[in-house]
C-alpha cells in the first residue's frame, strides 16, 4: 500500500483533448486538483500537427509530446519505470475508445476512460476481459457519482433512510441540440450525431448513460427490463436527440428515466427523485451541494455539503467547509482521487466507489436494450 500523503503523483498521460475541446480541459483540471496525479504526456489529437501544437499550448515537454496514441504508447515503454506513465486518460469521440483503451490495458497501464466506456456490448466483454486478465485498472468517468451529496444519498439509501425503494425518477435535460448546429460546423455536435462515431446512440449515449449510472450508483439496483421511446426531433439528424424509458426492478420497485438534448432553455438539468415506503430523497446536478431528505414523520430536511453527520463517503469527497459551493470539477476530480488509489493499491472510499468497467458495460447494455426496445418491454441484460 502506499500512503497518498507521502508518494509522488502519479505520472499521467492523455489521449485526445486538445485544442478546443472542452472535456480534455475538464480532465486536467480534475487530475491536478489534489496534487496526487500530473499531466506528463500526450496525443492530443487526431494528426501529428494539430497533437504537438496542443502539446505545446498547454506545457507539455517536446520529448513527451506524441504525434498519435500508438506512438505514445511504444515511446513510454521504452523510458525507465520510474519515468514512463502510469496511466492514461482517453479522452477521444466513442468510436475510438476501445481500441486505445485495450492496448493500455494489455501494456499494464492503468485506464482513466470517458463515457460511455466503448459502442458494444462485445466491445465492453473484451474489455472486461483484458482488464481482468491484466494488473491495469479501468476507471470510467461517470462524474457525477462523484458529487458528496451523490454519495451521501447512496449512504441514505443503503441505510434504509427512506425503506424499500418504490420509485425512481431520474431526468438528465438539454437543449444545446435543439437545432440543426451540427451543419454549421459545431466539432462537439457533429461527432456526437455521427452514428459512425458516437456508436449508435445520441443522447442515450451522451447524456441517458450518466442518468442510468447515477440511479443505479445510488439505488444500488440493476433494472431488470425496460420499455424505452427513442427518436430523433431534430429533422435529418442520425441518432436519437430525446428518449424516454421506463424500468422495473427485480425488487419490485419501478422507475421513469428521461434524457433529451432538444429541451430549450434546459442548461445541465440532471436530476434525481426516490421514493420509499419509509421516505424519498432529491438531488439536482444545478444545485449539487443540497441533498432533500422527507422522511414519512418529520419535515423536509436539507442536507448541505460539508455539514455534521455526514457519512464517511460524502464527508471525505468534499475539499472545503460548509457554505462555499463545490461542483463540477470537485465531482469529476474525486473520480480521479478513485482512479489514482487504484494505481497505488490503496483502499479508499473513493477507490470503492469510482465507476469500473463493469459499470461501463452496464452503460452499454442499457443502450443496446432501449435501442432495441422500440417501445416494447425488454431484458435489460
Amino acid at each position: 500500500m502506499t500512503n497518498p500523503d507521502t508518494a509522488a503523483p502519479v505520472r499521467f498521460g492523455m489521449v485526445g483533448g486538445g485544442s478546443g475541446a472542452f472535456i480534455g480541459a475538464v480532465h486536467r483540471m480534475a487530475l491536478a486538483l489534489d496534487h496526487q496525479g500530473v499531466l506528463v504526456a500526450g496525443a492530443l489529437s487526431s494528426t501529428p500537427e494539430r497533437s504537438l501544437a496542443s502539446a505545446k499550448a498547454i506545457g507539455l515537454p517536446s520529448d513527451r509530446a506524441y504525434g498519435s496514441w500508438d506512438d505514445m504508447l511504444k515511446g513510454e515503454k521504452q523510458l525507465p519505470e520510474s519515468e514512463r506513465i502510469q496511466a492514461v486518460s482517453i479522452v477521444t469521440p466513442n468510436d475510438t475508445h476501445f481500441e486505445i483503451a485495450k492496448a493500455f490495458v494489455e501494456a499494464g497501464c492503468h485506464v482513466v476512460l470517458d463515457k460511455p466506456m466503448v459502442t458494444t456490448s462485445d466491445e465492453a466483454a473484451q474489455l472486461a476481459r483484458a482488464v481482468g486478465a491484466s494488473n491495469a485498472s479501468l476507471t470510467v468517468t461517470y462524474n457525477y457519482s462523484g458529487y458528496p451529496m451523490v454519495r451521501e444519498a447512496r449512504e441514505l439509501v443503503r441505510t434504509g433512510a427512506i425503506g424499500d425503494v418504490r420509485k425512481v425518477f431520474i431526468e438528465y435535460h438539454q437543449g444545446w441540440l435543439s437545432t440543426d448546429v451540427e451543419s454549421s460546423g459545431n466539432k462537439q455536435a457533429s461527432w456526437r450525431t455521427d452514428p459512425k462515431r458516437s456508436g449508435g446512440a445520441g443522447s442515450l449515449g451522451d447524456i441517458g448513460t450518466h442518468a442510468e449510472q447515477l440511479a443505479s450508483f445510488i439505488t444500488g439496483q440493476t433494472p431488470s427490463e425496460l420499455c424505452a421511446d427513442v427518436h430523433s426531433v431534430v429533422p435529418g439528424r442520425q441518432v436519437d436527440d430525446d428518449a424516454a424509458v421506463l424500468f422495473r426492478y427485480a425488487s419490485g420497485a419501478t422507475g421513469v428515466l428521461t434524457c433529451s438534448q432538444v429541451c430549450f432553455g434546459e442548461e445541465n438539468g440532471l436530476s434525481i427523485r426516490l421514493y420509499g415506503d419509509k421516505g424519498s430523497l432529491a438531488w439536482r446536478q444545478e444545485d449539487p451541494n443540497n441533498l432533500y431528505h422527507r422522511a414519512a414523520d418529520e419535515r423536509l430536511r436539507v442536507i448541505t455539503r460539508g455539514s455534521d453527520g455526514l457519512s464517511e463517503a460524502a464527508a471525505a469527497s468534499g475539499r472545503i467547509p460548509p457554505g462555499h459551493p463545490e461542483g463540477f470539477i470537485e465531482a469529476f476530480a474525486n473520480i480521479y482521487r478513485g482512479a489514482i488509489d487504484r494505481v497505488r493499491g490503496v483502499d479508499s472510499h473513493h477507490a470503492r466507489l469510482a465507476p469500473t468497467v463493469d459499470d461501463g458495460a452496464q452503460g452499454i447494455r442499457f443502450v443496446e436494450a432501449c435501442l432495441r426496445s422500440n417501445g416494447a418491454w425488454t431484458d435489460f441484460e
